[in-house]
C-alpha cells in the first residue's frame, strides 16, 4: 500500500468541482483508494463521499492507495490535487443546474413588460406559450415505508432488485429523450444513472442492513442524509446534485414499496401545475394531455423541470413568489412563460384577454411550424438570416428540418469536458466532418474552445483565480495552450473541406487576440494547403463593441454573444438565481454596445449577427433588426417563430424604433415601448 499526505491548496478547498476532478482522475485506476481527513474517511471513487470530507484550504489529506497499479495512482493523484484540480464548473451542468432551493427573494422593483396587478406575480420565463386553467397543487405523497420482519438477506436482495429496476427505468428515458434529439434533456437522465452507480450510497446501506435496519430505512435515510450534507456545501451546483440524489432515492423507495406505477397523485384533467419545485422525474411522469403548463417557486430557467418544459413544448414560470402554494385548487390561473407574468383569479375581462393572447399565439406557432421553410424577409423586403444553435449532429438535422438557414453557432467545448485528456484531432474531425456534410453548403459556424476559468479542463494546469470569469478562458485558454489549440484548428481546416465550416474565436477582447489566432490558422492553411477558411470573433466584451471599427478592418464577421455582453456590461453575474430577474439584454446600455458592433462591422462590409439568448426574444427581434443585425442565431425549436415574426415586421418601421430605445433609461422601458408600438 502507498500512502501520501498531502494539503489542500484551492482557495475553497476541496469542494465540488475540484472533487468531481479527482474522482473523475481515480476512477482510471484499478487500485482502492481511500481519503482520510482527520477522522473521516472518503472513497475516492464516490463523488458524494469525498464531498462530505468537507476539506477546506490547508486541511491535511492522507491518501491510501492499494492495488496493482498504486504506484501510477499515488504519483498522479499527488501531481493532481498539488496542481490544483482546476476550479470552475463543466459546461453541460452549467446549462442544467438549478440554484440552491429556497431560494432566498431580493426586495426590488421587478423588471417586467407590464404593470402588476393586486392578483398579478412576476416570475421568470423558462419555457415560452401561455397558459389558462385551473391550479392544481403538486405535492409527494408519502411513500409508506413500514419495517419490514423479513431477514436481512431479503433486505439487502430487494434493494439490489430495485437498483436495477431503476437503472432501467432511467435508461429507457435517456434512451427516449436521445432519440428525440433531446441530448442536454437525456443528459439528465445519465446523471440520475451515476448517482445510482456510486459506491458510496450502496456502501453505506449495505452497512446500515448488517447492524439490523430493514432495507427501506437504510436507503432513505442514506439518501437524506447525503443530500442534506451535500446541499449544505453552499454550492448551487451541489444544491441541484443534492434534488437529483432524492429524486433517485424517491425512485427506488417507490420500486421496492410496490408503488412505482402508482405515483404521485397526478392530475386528470387539464390543469396549470403549481409546486414548489418538481424533480425531473415529476416533470416527465405527467401526461401531457393534462398539463397546460407549470408554475414553479423554486429553480431558474436553466433548471432541469425548465429545461424539459421546453422539450416537452409546455409554458413554464420559475421563480415565482411562494404565496402562489397558497392558491386553491381549482381556481384559476394563467402564466405568460414568453414574460414571467402570472395572473390569478383573472376577471371574465383579464380571462378573455388571455384566452385570445394564448390563441394567437398558439395560430402563429402552429402557421410558422407549416412555413418553416419560408424565407425570414420582412414585409418591406429586408431578409434577416435566421439559423441555429447547435451541440450535436442532431441538433445540425433537427435545424435543417425546422427551417434554419445554417448553423450559426456550433459549440465544441463538450468534446474537451468530462475527460481527462485532451481530444485527438482524429477524434475532433470526426465529429465536425458529419456535421458538415449534414449542412452541405449551409454554413456552419464552428465555435472554437471556450472553457477555462469557470469551466476548467482537468488535464490542464491552471492556476487558482479569484475571478475566473475575468481570467484565463475563451481565446486566452488556446493561446496560452498553442499545441490544444492547433489540433483544434487542424481538425476543423479538415473536416471543411466537406461543406461549408467557419471559425469563430470566443471572448476576443483586442485586435491582438485576433491577429495571434488568424495567424495560427493561417500557418495550417498553408501547412495543409487547403483554402482560406472566413474566421471570425464572438463579441462578449464590452472592449471588443467599443472598438468593432477598429475590429472590422480585419475579422471576417461579428457574432455578439448577448448572454455574456449582458453580465459584463451590467456587471452580474447570468448564475446569480437572485439577478436572474434583471438579467435583461434590452438594457440600452447594452443595445448601445449592440448598435455600436453592428456600425463597426458594416462599415468595413463586415456582418453581424446575434448567436446569444437574445435573438429569440420577441420583444428583442425587432429592435434587433432595426438597428440592422444581418442574422439571428437562435435555439433549433425558436427558428420557425423568429423567422415567421421577422416575415410581420416592416424594417421601415423598426428603424425608428430601434433609435427610440437606445434613448430609454431601463430594459422595462423598452419592452413597454416594443409593446406599444407594435401592439405585441
Amino acid at each position: 500500500m502507498k500512502q501520501v499526505d498531502i494539503t489542500i491548496q484551492n482557495e475553497t478547498g476541496l469542494h465540488a468541482r475540484p472533487a468531481k476532478t479527482l474522482v473523475n482522475l481515480v476512477k482510471q485506476f484499478k487500485s482502492d483508494v481511500v481519503i482520510w481527513h482527520g477522522e473521516k474517511k472518503a472513497n475516492a471513487k464516490s463523488l458524494i463521499s469525498v464531498l462530505t470530507l468537507g476539506a477546506s484550504k490547508g486541511s491535511q489529506l492522507s491518501i491510501e492507495v492499494k492495488g496493482e497499479d498504486e504506484e501510477t495512482a499515488t504519483a498522479e493523484i499527488e501531481a493532481a490535487i498539488l496542481s490544483g484540480l482546476g476550479e470552475g464548473e463543466s459546461a453541460s451542468e452549467s446549462q442544467h443546474k438549478a440554484p440552491a432551493s429556497p431560494s432566498p427573494k431580493v426586495e426590488e422593483t421587478p423588471v417586467e413588460s407590464k404593470p402588476v396587478k393586486a392578483n398579478m406575480l412576476k416570475g421568470v420565463g423558462a419555457a415560452p406559450g401561455i397558459a389558462i386553467g385551473p391550479v392544481y397543487q403538486f405535492q409527494h405523497q408519502e411513500i409508506p415505508i413500514n419495517e419490514m420482519s423479513d431477514g436481512l438477506l431479503l433486505g439487502w436482495e430487494g434493494l439490489q432488485d430495485a437498483l436495477a429496476r431503476a437503472r432501467e427505468q432511467l435508461s429507457k428515458l435517456n434512451h427516449q429523450m436521445t432519440e428525440r434529439g433531446l441530448k442536454a434533456e437525456a443528459a439528465i437522465f445519465d446523471a440520475h444513472l451515476g448517482l445510482l452507480e456510486d459506491p458510496e450510497l450502496t456502501e453505506t446501506v449495505h452497512e446500515r442492513i448488517q447492524k439490523g435496519q430493514d432495507a427501506l430505512k437504510a436507503w432513505k435515510e442514506t439518501i437524506e442524509d447525503s443530500a442534506v450534507v451535500v446541499a449544505a456545501l453552499n454550492d448551487p451546483i451541489l444544491s441541484a446534485r443534492a434534488d437529483d440524489l432524492r429524486d433517485v432515492g424517491r425512485r427506488v423507495l417507490k420500486i421496492m414499496v410496490g408503488a412505482e406505477d402508482k405515483a404521485d397523485a397526478l392530475p386528470d384533467k387539464p390543469v396549470v401545475v403549481v409546486a414548489r419545485e418538481l424533480s425531473p422525474s415529476d416533470t416527465v411522469s405527467f401526461n401531457k394531455d393534462f398539463v397546460l403548463g407549470f408554475c414553479i417557486v423554486n429553480g431558474g430557467p436553466t433548471s432541469h423541470t425548465a429545461i424539459l418544459a421546453r422539450a416537452l413544448g409546455l409554458p413554464a414560470i420559475v421563480s415565482v413568489d411562494e404565496s402562489v402554494l397558497k392558491l386553491e385548487t381549482d381556481s384559476y390561473i394563467v402564466i405568460n412563460g414568453s414574460d414571467g407574468m402570472v395572473t390569478f383569479n383573472p376577471s371574465p375581462e383579464e380571462l378573455q384577454a388571455a384566452e385570445q393572447e394564448r390563441n394567437t399565439w398558439l395560430e402563429k406557432r402552429r402557421l410558422a411550424l407549416e412555413q418553416a421553410n419560408a424565407p425570414a424577409i420582412t414585409a418591406d423586403g429586408h431578409e434577416v438570416e435566421v439559423v441555429g444553435n447547435a451541440g450535436s449532429l442532431a441538433d445540425a438535422e433537427k435545424a435543417l428540418k425546422m427551417g434554419a438557414a445554417g448553423i450559426g453557432l456550433l459549440r465544441t467545448e463538450f468534446l474537451f469536458l468530462e475527460r481527462t485528456t485532451a481530444p485527438t484531432e482524429a477524434e475532433q474531425y470526426d465529429v465536425y466532418r458529419p456535421i458538415a456534410e449534414t449542412m452541405g453548403k449551409l454554413p456552419v459556424i464552428v465555435r472554437t474552445l471556450d472553457v477555462g476559468g469557470d469551466k476548467p479542463l482537468p488535464y490542464i494546469e491552471m492556476q487558482h483565480e479569484e475571478n475566473p470569469f475575468l481570467g484565463i478562458r475563451g481565446i486566452r485558454l488556446c493561446l496560452s495552450r498553442p499545441e490544444l489549440f492547433r489540433e483544434q484548428l487542424r481538425a476543423i481546416l479538415r473536416a471543411a473541406q466537406y461543406g461549408n465550416l467557419q471559425i469563430m474565436f470566443p471572448m476576443v477582447g483586442d485586435i491582438e487576440e485576433y491577429r495571434r489566432a488568424r495567424l495560427m490558422l493561417d500557418e495550417l492553411e498553408i501547412e495543409l494547403k487547403v483554402p482560406c477558411i472566413v474566421a471570425g470573433i464572438m463579441i462578449e466584451v464590452p472592449s471588443a463593441a467599443l472598438m468593432a471599427d477598429v475590429l472590422a478592418k480585419e475579422v471576417d464577421f461579428f457574432s455578439i454573444g448577448t448572454n455574456d455582453l449582458t453580465q459584463y456590461t451590467l456587471a452580474m453575474d447570468r448564475g446569480n438565481s437572485l439577478l436572474s430577474a434583471r438579467q435583461d439584454g434590452l438594457h440600452p446600455a447594452v443595445l448601445r454596445l449592440i448598435a455600436k458592433t453592428i456600425e463597426g462591422a458594416h462599415k468595413h462590409g463586415k456582418w453581424a449577427g446575434i448567436c446569444g439568448e437574445l435573438g429569440s426574444d420577441p420583444y428583442a427581434v425587432p429592435i434587433l433588426i432595426g438597428l440592422g443585425i444581418d442574422e439571428l442565431s437562435v435555439t433549433v425549436p425558436s427558428v420557425p417563430l423568429v423567422k415567421a415574426q421577422v416575415r410581420d415586421l416592416k424594417y421601415s418601421e423598426l428603424q425608428p424604433l430601434a433609435q427610440q430605445a437606445l434613448e430609454c433609461s431601463t430594459a422595462r422601458e423598452v419592452r413597454e415601448l416594443v409593446k406599444k408600438t407594435l401592439s405585441m
